[in-house]
């Protein structure tokens, strides 16, 4: 913990020169780190960011993948269903019309925006967010729609729909004959693009880049 001179110290800085620990909230002077370092909070090692290399072209990469996997993900069978000489081609799409056209309007209304609408919308802000980078232009609707995508992350559910997926399958699979389409291979590798995005899309460097507080080459890299 800083003494009270150090206490005194930064309370003098100015406060895009300090940074605060998300586990133990000890204040410190914001580290300048350099492609691969890490900084850790001196008193309980929690991890305050890193910087990253080429973080921009590495997700543009995912977000690209991400939206080229988007469509036979949610349009594509998920599974195959042959039930008392009857077959039925299940996608994410036919199940939020199922449940619509069954009188669950709010519930379809809920898992077509969790499952298909804001997922698309976040994919479609961090390519906003990166190609503004990526051609230098737009930085400040850059950074209005990066709040926007920041207000987004927790609706996005593909993890819960495709759990809920893999549920019905397992019980489904004593009751009827039932096969896997390539819907859900598309579907698992969106869910995984995704994350590997959230991973690699590093917030601090994505803040830092679009309010021009630090270029080091990020816009070109």
């Amino acid at each position: 913990m800083p003494d009270t001179a150090d206490s005194r110290e930064l309370s003098e800085l100015p406060l895009e020169e300090l940074v605060a620990c998300h586990e133990c909230d000890l204040l410190l002077r914001r580290p300048h780190l350099v492609d691969g370092e890490r900084a850790e909070c001196p008193r309980c090692g929690y991890e305050l960011f890193s910087y990253r290399h080429q973080v921009v072209t590495r997700s543009l990469a995912l977000v690209i993948a991400a939206l080229l996997l988007y469509v036979p993900a949610n349009f594509l069978p998920i599974m195959q269903l042959n039930l008392l000489g009857q077959t039925t081609h299940d996608t994410v799409w036919t199940g939020v019309l199922a449940l619509y056209e069954s009188g669950m309007g709010e519930v379809a209304v809920l898992v077509f925006l969790c499952s298909m609408g804001i997922p698309l919308l976040k994919l479609l802000c961090q390519l906003c967010v990166l190609l503004s980078i990526r051609w230098d232009i737009g930085r400040s609707y850059g950074l209005l729609i990066y709040r926007i995508y920041q207000h987004m992350r927790e609706w996005g559910m593909l993890e819960v729909y495709l759990m809920s997926t893999l549920v019905a399958i397992v019980k489904l699979v004593d009751l009827a004959d039932v096969s896997l389409g390539i819907g859900l291979a598309c579907f698992v590798g969106l869910l995984l693009a995704q994350i590997w995005l959230e991973v690699t899309m590093s917030p601090h460097q994505i803040w830092e880049a679009l309010s021009g507080e630090r270029e080091d080459g990020l816009a070109r890299d």
